[in-house]
């Protein structure tokens, strides 16, 4: 099993988490974007999130080169709205990435984004292949991946919405 195994199996199930969020309930994302004067609406980021998971279902399923270039592309893409957002100064409540949860932008944003974006472009040079074949070709070991993987996305959902307050709230102190 590659080394990259599971860091890219937890880029494309946080990318899957995420779009399955926003095609659910687009409104948070809807008012991102509107607030950034880009345009919105409740069709288009649906289909945008519906996208965003099955991208990352076909990196964790298929792991085609291709679609891990779509999941570094991707982040790469949040990256750069954060970024927008941060430079615009304006009041953006949340991207909706994790449904109705109130998720600023934040630089912590920034920096998680380029590093699953380069595990993704890492996942696509080296040939990492299919997470989820390798997790069932080692059902013991893969079963360790797998594990340490949806804990990972638990650990970055933390990392991407309570980190961001508690930094917010030791400066506002």
């Amino acid at each position: 099993m590659p080394a990259l195994t599971g860091p890219a199996l937890t880029a494309a199930l946080l990318l899957a988490f995420a779009g399955a969020a926003k095609t659910v309930d687009p409104a948070m994302t809807v008012g991102a974007l509107r607030a950034l004067g880009l345009p919105s609406s409740k069709i288009w980021v649906r289909v945008g999130a519906a996208t965003e998971l099955l991208v990352g279902l076909l990196a964790a399923a298929a792991g085609w080169a291709w679609v891990w270039w779509l999941v570094a592309a991707s982040y790469l893409a949040f990256a750069a709205f954060v970024i927008a957002a941060l430079r615009a100064g304006t009041m953006v409540g949340s991207c909706g990435c994790f449904g109705r949860e109130d998720t600023p932008p934040h630089p912590v944003h920034v920096v998680v984004d380029i590093a699953l974006a380069s595990t993704a472009a890492a996942a696509a040079v080296v040939g990492v292949g299919a997470p989820l074949d390798a997790v069932a070709d080692a059902p013991v070991k893969g079963s360790v991946v797998a594990g340490l993987s949806v804990l990972s996305v638990l650990v970055l959902y933390v990392v991407l919405v309570d980190l961001p307050r508690a930094l917010r709230h030791t400066r506002g102190s």
